[in-house]
């Protein structure tokens, strides 16, 4: 029994030996299977490491490649060719207009979808128009500018999409919008398409009337359908020399009435600022229109929700201008410049005319009064003595409608023997025309302060801010002359047959009793009559006082001006 139980002992101290070791060879086992998983998949994760790496850095290459495509637009050869022109790049111009390193491009790298004539060959990332946001003088402003390296900065579908895109968001934000224009017209390797894509701007630019305003720069060809998204537009301005605007080119013009003409005879910078007034001011170069735009930004409003931006001002309004007193001539047929009279009134001499070079017979443009921008507008007796003419009221007209459209207040100097007689403006259509001054005046709800500086005779005198047609204030200088109509023709006319002598006596009666500021008066018509020097100060209170005028118009889905 003993042996048999060391036996058994013994017996079950080796088993228990035996299954120990087993276990510890399993778990050796299954240790080293997992670790043969483990490196697997450590293989296999840096496999697909090395994988994610490479894709990165090809993602990123190409990026890049796609960047640097987009930044040199068709390449060094035809950027210079455009500085050979005398042009600078869309993406230079861009650079000269907005703050440093206050640009954001959107959609650098849109193509266009175009198969037809090889055009899937001509991919460029941008498809031939930059476009983003920026700011001037810290103030957000959306612009385009248009590539005329790339397809010669023809328009197709996705060209316009981008443009489209940075108009909606100009609309969201309340934010001006800003078209730097180069191009050939539409891509007719894309057809209709391409007529989609400038009506689509279009409309944009009709819904964005009056909501922010929209400056466009001409600073190359602008030819064809693509015309009227400036014509559109709250501004235009043209560079001379090497910007040229019309519907259709000397070719075309050729073929169909057969005359000859330039490019810059038909529709240069010259044409277009002093005979069509399709343009708003000329600029020698790409430079000084670019600083051009940047002057007029600083006087607009962002929108039509937007206080217009504020300077600081000189302070001394209340200081009188001794100048004012002497800058109109006693003899009342003696021509003077209105623009002397404005540089005295506004800040610093500072006036920032639009269209001067165009209807000189009326002025306008923006100044400030104590860091506040106004609208300006004066007539001109160096000019057709300063009469209304067809092309002076059209040009008045659509100023006063912007700045009422923005809430800028408009000061109108009067100096005006009346309409421009002749059969040249009678079948011109002086009367529709002088009509859409008069609507202009008469619809704006701004601030709306009038200085009679002389002549202020018949019709002319209703048209020009009247208190009839809802003038704030209206001041006569003692010059003034309020009247149907001048002395001499009034004395002829209701005095017929009479002998010299007699009719210079019923003259010089007419004056005493009629030519003067003092009818008016005694009627209201004006508020005041006002000595010259004084008449700074007298804007500034008034300002200030009709700051927060509310006046609205019967209700009407829209008004039909006499267009």
């Amino acid at each position: 029994m003993w042996n048999l139980g060391r036996w058994w002992k013994l017996e079950g101290r080796m088993l228990r030996s035996l299954l120990v070791g087993v276990g510890r060879s399993s778990i050796a086992v299954v240790r080293a299977q997992q670790s043969l998983v483990a490196l697997r998949a450590m293989s296999s994760t840096s496999s697909d490491l090395e994988a994610f790496v490479r894709r990165s850095e090809n993602v990123q290459n190409r990026l890049d490649t796609m960047k640097h495509e987009a930044i040199i637009g068709g390449g060094e050869k035809r950027i210079d060719a455009q500085h050979g022109k005398g042009r600078l790049t869309a993406r230079e111009r861009i650079n000269l207009l907005v703050d440093p390193g206050s640009f954001q491009e959107y959609d650098m790298f849109v193509e266009h979808r175009c198969t037809y004539f090889n055009m899937d060959k001509k991919m460029i990332p941008g498809d031939g128009v930059v476009t983003g946001s920026g700011r001037i003088n810290g103030r957000l402003v959306f612009l385009f500018s248009q590539d005329f390296t790339v397809l010669g900065g023809s328009l197709g579908e996705m060209y316009a999409k981008k443009i489209c895109k940075i108009m909606d968001k100009a609309m969201d934000v309340g934010a001006p919008v800003i078209g730097l224009n180069d191009s050939g017209g539409a891509r007719i390797q894309e057809g209709i398409d391409s007529l989609a894509g400038y009506a689509d701007i279009f409309l944009r630019n009709v819904l964005s009337s009056g909501v922010v305003p929209q400056i466009s720069v001409i600073m190359g060809p602008c030819a064809g359908g693509a015309v009227y998204s400036p014509a559109l537009t709250d501004f235009t301005f043209m560079v001379d020399q090497t910007s040229y605007l019309y519907v259709t080119g000397p070719d075309v013009v050729k073929q169909v009435t057969n005359e000859t003409v330039t490019h810059d005879e038909l529709g240069g910078a010259h044409v277009h600022t002093t005979k069509s007034g399709v343009a708003h001011r000329a600029f020698e170069n790409d430079l000084e229109a670019l600083q051009g735009v940047r002057e007029l930004v600083n006087y607009l409003p962002s929108s039509n929700r937007d206080v217009v931006p504020e300077l600081e001002g000189p302070g001394n309004f209340q200081e009188p201008v001794h100048a004012l007193d002497v800058l109109v001539p006693k003899d009342p047929f003696k021509a003077y410049d209105m623009k002397h009279i404005i540089e005295k009134i506004v800040d610093f001499g500072e006036f920032f005319e639009i269209q001067p070079n165009y209807a000189k017979n009326i002025v306008i443009g923006f100044g400030r009064m104590e860091g506040k921008p106004i609208g300006v507008l004066g007539n001109q007796p160096m000019s057709a003595s300063g009469t209304l003419d067809i092309n002076a009221s059209v040009k008045g007209a659509r100023f006063i409608r912007f700045c009422d459209c923005f809430n800028i207040p408009i000061l109108t100097l009067v100096d005006v023997p009346g309409f421009l007689p002749g059969t040249a403006q009678e079948y011109g259509g002086i009367i529709r025309h002088g009509a859409k001054l008069l609507y202009a005046y008469a619809e704006a709800t701004v601030p709306k302060i009038t200085i009679i500086t002389r002549k202020a005779y018949g019709g002319a005198y209703d048209v020009m801010s009247s208190k009839h047609l809802r003038g704030d204030i209206n001041y006569a200088w003692p010059s003034a002359e309020i009247a149907v109509m001048g002395a001499k023709g009034a004395a002829a006319i209701l005095h017929r047959g009479a002998s010299p002598e007699e009719l210079a006596k019923k003259e010089e009666e007419y004056v005493n009793e009629f030519s003067n500021p003092f009818p008016a008066a005694r009627r209201g018509f004006v508020d005041d009559i006002i000595t010259p020097s004084t008449t700074r100060h007298r804007i500034v209170e008034d300002l200030l006082m009709l700051k927060n005028k509310k006046v609205s118009n019967p209700e009407k889905k829209h008004g039909n001006i006499p267009l």
